[in-house]
């Protein structure tokens, strides 16, 4: 686990002075030893957090001569194979490190070698008798990597902050901000930054003589589906997949621990720790809130006592100092997914104990756990009501709820549901999530904002994604696996955890059991309206009843609350009239109603406000004006 960046250019060397100042942005992610590489026109840096091969695994990394170098990101959990394979047609190792696999995996299949990968990874390598770059990231997403052409080359990273070090101007993509007020996040491969773009997961790029093309190796619209499996089959097939998938990611030569939520993810994930390990010690770690409707130490509680853990907790108490200093830095653009608060103190935590943590993201779009899946199947029936019930009846009952602090507010839900459901399957998917809509947005920009704006670029396009031959349920799976699990949830994550030198494995993204849920039917995912009936099942007897048959809930944080509390100060100055007017993004007047109103509580505006202040924070630290 590490942090990388580099830069390549046709026609002269690579400079020194900006390949360190590359290198020296990313130490957060790899306080353990630095390396360089640099030959004329090419140079990589590494920052790494030792994991595997703790004495001898320094990168770059190179093959027997010395003319391939790679630097890599993340783990390779079938490396062990991989190098029995490589030795046996010959090649050397001076490295036990997982990552030493990659410059000889190159050498054997040249561009298409990322395919042969099982991990989590961002890499780069450079072939100097061809002087050509490849870039690749992982299936899922699971590892960032940024690129720009810049002074006619390509400079790359791990962090946008390590390209804003080589140069690379900080140009505004006024879409990507559209973007960001509709979802609190940017989907790639757009960044807030025009020159800047992601590379997109399961992709490779490859550079030479000043030009470069990008591919796939991989998609989940491959995935055939199964017809053929009963519940009971499913069942014991997953269970056996997630066996496999957690003793491969708990590899490491540092102390491991599990995240614990409460919820079934991480539990699905630590059950299974236990099943192969009966007799091993295992850590927990939890993090809680004051206010009782977001708390779920309990449940967590209780399943670390089942499984008998060292279970660590705390209650998260948020200091402003922590969002200006450490959690929104750690994103280089804004970022406003609430949950944002609660994991980097997990992380903090976790960290004081061990190196490594697995998790259990990604569970909720492998098996239908979103309360948007169900409502996306409400929603079916409910379109063919009369017009009269659906259009004039429904919204008029929703209008007259009260609005609620609570975590999961009924008005909230039941308004949502009630403006969403009757639009297109696809675009009421997408409206499930968005905060700020296209005409709220005319409302909030400044005409000098909107003027930066293509009128025919719909957020909405960004999960449109082609037809597949899956279900229904599965189709609107797809979608979420290839934008909000890459560009929210592993997001989130991945900069967290770095910021706190933490690397965190997700076992439940290993490609196995991601084709395994993508090749079954909806009715063994969601039958009826059942959410994640096929993992409760598959975990019966291994965990609490109570886990097993909570709702989902979600890791969310009381932000209502906070807004009016401890981050109140930050509301002030940063949403105050003297800072949106000089950064001249917004209008003034339309944050300030939504400010006093949720203050006031005649209306609950957390996400709106919560999206607007990390924008202002973020734009005033790095200086961005129109």
């Amino acid at each position: 686990m590490c942090g990388i960046a580099g830069m390549v250019h046709p026609e002269r060397a690579v400079s020194p002075r900006r390949l360190h100042a590359m290198c020296r942005v990313l130490t957060h992610r790899g306080p353990d030893d630095e390396g360089v590489y640099r030959s004329g026109p090419a140079g990589l840096v590494a920052r790494r957090l030792a994991i595997v091969d703790l004495a001898n695994g320094r990168q770059p990394l190179a093959n027997e001569d010395g003319t391939v170098h790679a630097v890599v990101n993340g783990e390779i959990y079938n490396h062990r194979e991989l190098r029995a394979m490589l030795v046996a047609r010959g090649h050397r190792f001076d490295s036990g490190s997982d990552a030493a696999v990659v410059p000889h995996l190159y050498e054997e299949y040249g561009e298409g070698f990322p395919a042969r990968l099982e991990g989590m990874f961002a890499l780069a390598v450079w072939d100097e008798r061809q002087e050509k770059l490849v870039l690749a990231r992982d299936r899922l997403g699971i590892k960032p990597l940024y690129y720009a052409s810049h002074d006619d080359g390509l400079v790359f990273g791990s962090e946008i902050k390590a390209l804003h070090a080589a140069g690379v101007p900080r140009t505004v993509d006024m879409q990507a901000l559209s973007d960001y007020l509709s979802l609190m996040y940017i989907p790639g491969p757009r960044t807030a930054y025009e020159r800047i773009h992601a590379l997109p997961p399961a992709t490779t790029l490859v550079w030479r003589h000043g030009r470069y093309h990008a591919c796939r190796f991989w998609d989940l619209s491959a995935v055939q589906p199964r017809r053929d499996l009963s519940p009971a089959s499913a069942a014991a097939m997953l269970r056996q997949t997630l066996l496999a998938s957690v003793a491969a990611q708990y590899d490491a030569d540092v102390p491991v621990g599990f995240f614990l939520s409460g919820g079934l993810d991480s539990a699905s994930v630590l059950a299974t720790a236990r099943r192969l390990w009966p007799e091993r010690e295992l850590t927990t770690f939890s993090v809680g809130f004051e206010d009782a409707s977001y708390d779920e130490r309990r449940l967590a509680r209780l399943v670390a006592e089942r499984l008998g853990t060292r279970h660590v907790e705390a209650v998260v108490t948020p200091r402003p100092e922590d969002v200006l200093e450490t959690i929104l830095p750690a994103f280089d653009q804004p970022f406003a997914d609430p949950s944002m608060v609660p994991t980097y103190y997990l992380c903090r935590l976790a960290r004081e104990y061990v190196g490594v943590v697995l998790g259990g993201d990604g569970g909720d779009e492998l098996f239908a756990g979103y309360q948007t899946y169900l409502a996306d199947k409400l929603a079916r029936p409910y379109r063919n009501l009369p017009g009269v019930v659906t259009r004039r009846m429904v919204p008029a009952l929703v209008g007259r709820l009260p609005a609620s602090g609570a975590r999961t507010p009924l008005e909230f839900r039941a308004r949502r549901f009630a403006d969403n459901a009757l639009a297109h399957p696809a675009r009421s998917h997408y409206l499930w999530r968005v905060v700020f809509r296209e005409a709220h947005k005319d409302r909030l920009l400044t005409p000098e904002a909107r003027a930066g704006l293509d009128d025919s670029y719909h957020t909405h396009a960004t999960y449109d994604y082609r037809p597949t031959a899956f279900d229904p349920l599965t189709h609107f799976q797809y979608t979420d696996a290839n934008v909000y699990l890459p560009d929210d949830v592993l997001v989130k994550v991945d900069r967290l955890s770095m910021a706190n030198s933490l690397e965190v494995r997700v076992p439940l993204l290993a490609t196995d059991l991601v084709e395994f849920a993508f090749s079954l039917p909806d009715r063994l995912k969601m039958p009826g309206y059942r959410p994640k009936r096929l993992v409760r099942r598959a975990l019966s007897g291994m965990l609490p009843e109570a886990t097993l048959t909570a709702p989902k809930r979600g890791f969310n944080a009381p932000l209502p609350r906070w807004l009016c509390g401890p981050f109140r100060p930050l509301v002030d100055e940063y949403l105050g009239r003297q800072t949106v007017q000089r950064q001249g993004f917004f209008r003034y007047d339309e944050v300030n109603r939504l400010v006093t109103e949720h203050m006031a509580g005649a209306a609950e505006h957390a996400r709106q406000i919560w999206i607007l202040l990390m924008f202002s924070i973020w734009a005033d630290r790095h200086r961005i004006q129109r």
